[in-house]
């Protein structure tokens, strides 16, 4: 991907996000909930996000595989070329319990590694983007409002900090603290949390809020793509529970993500 590449994308897919994020305010607070056979939760949202935003891909680039949550979670791609992850609503919990922490995910692979991302929380009205593969930025979105022109923006650049190693902040979920997690953090000397619903633990760390994200729990690749590409423009990195970089494009493993640690810096990363 080249600049005009970024440009391109981040026009197309903020306009996307925008309309997915509002037709999901409008079941905010009225949440209409159905159980797949996972036993997760989905909603109306969640369907009529996914359908604004995969055919807002399809039309912006139709020969790219989109692999979504919601309609085409089990679809097989080229594992080494380029293809879109979707995460209508991601955060499903949080929206049916009424908290604003939920997000709309688009990212794009190419050979496993999230080049693009957009995360946007809708009833937060903040949009994290990738601009250039070291330039991440957010900007304020009302999705309430009409979609201003793209030159109306005003993007922010964001970037991960410089940690203290012995005065760390971990990004934490609001709904899926684990034994593993507690462990970490002990391990760690973690004192200090930032807690957070869906993607934005990612982002939280990218606008250098926090340190480091562990997730041991079960997490789908349309789960954490797009905040990872994110993170990485911003100065971080992801890696597995063995220390190796953080694929994607696992269809054998029906798209599942294992354990994971988010770094706000390799050198922290490196231990």
């Amino acid at each position: 991907m080249d600049q005009s590449d970024y440009s391109r994308l981040a026009a197309e897919l903020i306009a996307a996000a925008h309309d997915a994020g509002a037709r999901i305010l409008d079941h905010y607070g009225n949440a209409e909930v159905e159980f797949k056979d996972d036993a997760s939760p989905v909603t109306v949202a969640d369907r009529a996000a996914d359908a604004v935003l995969v055919d807002a891909l399809r039309r912006i680039a139709p020969d790219i595989p989109v692999i979504s949550e919601e309609s085409s979670p089990s679809q097989k791609i080229a594992v080494d070329g380029e293809f879109f992850l979707v995460d209508p609503l991601d955060g499903t919990k949080e929206f049916i319990h009424g908290r604003d922490e939920f997000t709309v995910n688009v990212a794009l692979i190419d050979h496993r590694v999230p080049r693009f991302g957009i995360v946007y929380a809708p009833a937060l009205g903040q949009a994290f983007v990738t601009r250039a593969p070291d330039e991440a930025v957010k900007l304020e979105l009302d999705a309430r409002a009409p979609l201003p022109d793209i030159n109306e923006l005003e993007f922010s650049p964001i970037a991960t900090r410089a940690a203290d190693p012995g005065n760390l902040v971990a990004a934490v979920s609001r709904s899926h603290m684990d034994d593993d997690t507690a462990a970490f953090l002990a391990e760690h000397g973690i004192n200090d949390t930032h807690v957070s619903g869906s993607s934005l633990k990612f982002c939280c760390i990218a606008e250098g809020l926090a340190d480091v994200y562990p997730r041991f729990g079960r997490t789908m690749e349309w789960d954490t793509a797009a905040g990872h590409a994110v993170l990485a423009a911003a100065g971080g990195t992801v890696l597995d529970e063995a220390g190796a970089p953080f694929t994607y494009g696992k269809h054998g493993q029906a798209y599942a993500n294992p354990g994971f640690v988010a770094w706000g810096s390799s050198a922290l990363a490196a231990g």
